[in-house]
């Protein structure tokens, strides 16, 4: 591992491993809000679900095979991936196509609480004073863009919101469910439990695509050798490398709130990358949620 051979503290690592997954899914979050908007959000859902689990597949077998879990702990990553990589993705992407990332992501600043709450009562898990500083500075980043957004604005997409939240909500679930089965199974590998997350995700798809067919198939053969390829690329950053950084940092975390709370950087990065995609000038809104972002990494790395 990276962090073992540069002899970074364990805890260090962990935010660095949380980091590197959020800087991973908003490169992808702007490919899934591309073509959400021209597709469906259900078809690149899908898509970027299958894209994981077959990379997820090869880096298990290339790595020695599967290891195997306990039937219970196997049925609750699937749910786990239902919930997190299926449902909640599904909600996102779809607030995405409605109100843009950057503004979605925003409301992620409510997840560490949601995570906190859970962990508190299925792990005894509690924030110490230096991270409960952290996450505040990083929920200031949010109110900051927050601000901007309704200046900009003048009103907030409700509907769009409430996808959201219906997202950020899920997603704790399964964040929570999968820190448990890991717990459970110590010595089942990371890359092996991503891949029946994504399984599980890719279940929920089949089941609702019986119910609402989304023409998975017919809709790849018409979208052209380029789309398909950025849209493959979105899938391996923004899935299949944002999960492998992050389920690396939640089974390794002393507070899952804490490393949830790193999740509000995504909404930094997917701006930036707005600004760059647009080539529009960095506001000063964004300059000083940087600031703010910086201030609240002091606070978690202990300086």
């Amino acid at each position: 591992m990276i962090a073992t051979l540069y002899n970074i503290p364990p805890m260090d690592a962990v935010y660095l491993y949380a980091l590197a997954a959020n800087l991973s899914f908003a490169v992808g979050v702007q490919f899934f809000t591309h073509y959400a908007r021209k597709v469906s959000s259900l078809w690149v859902n899908c898509f970027k679900g299958c894209v994981a689990a077959l990379l997820f597949a090869a880096t298990v077998l290339l790595g020695g095979g599967f290891a195997g879990a306990p039937p219970g702990i196997t049925a609750l990553f699937f749910l786990s991936g239902m919930l997190g990589l299926g449902m909640a993705d599904i909600f996102l992407i779809k607030s995405f196509s409605l109100m843009g990332p950057g503004r979605t992501m925003m409301l992620f600043g409510l997840q560490p609480f949601f995570i906190g709450a859970m962990s508190y009562f299925v792990f005894g898990q509690t924030l110490d004073p230096r991270k409960a500083y952290a996450v505040g500075f990083f929920i200031v980043c949010l109110f900051i863009f927050s601000l901007e957004s309704f200046r900009k604005e003048g009103h907030w997409n409700a509907r769009a919101s409430l996808f959201a939240l219906g997202g950020i909500i899920l997603d704790a679930s399964g964040v929570v469910i999968t820190r448990y089965c890991f717990d459970s199974s110590p010595a089942l590998g990371t890359t092996e439990g991503n891949f029946y997350r994504a399984a599980g995700a890719l279940m929920l798809f089949l089941a609702v695509s019986a119910v609402k067919p989304f023409g998975f198939f017919g809709r790849m053969r018409t979208m052209g050798r380029r789309n398909l390829f950025w849209i493959t690329a979105g899938s391996a950053a923004g899935t299949y490398l944002s999960l492998m950084f992050y389920l690396q940092a939640v089974r390794r975390a002393d507070a899952l709130a804490a490393v949830s709370g790193i999740a509000i950087t995504g909404t930094l990065f997917a701006a930036l990358f707005e600004h760059l995609i647009e080539r529009k000038r960095p506001s000063g809104y964004l300059l000083t949620a940087f600031a703010f972002f910086f201030a609240g990494m002091a606070f978690l790395f202990g300086y």
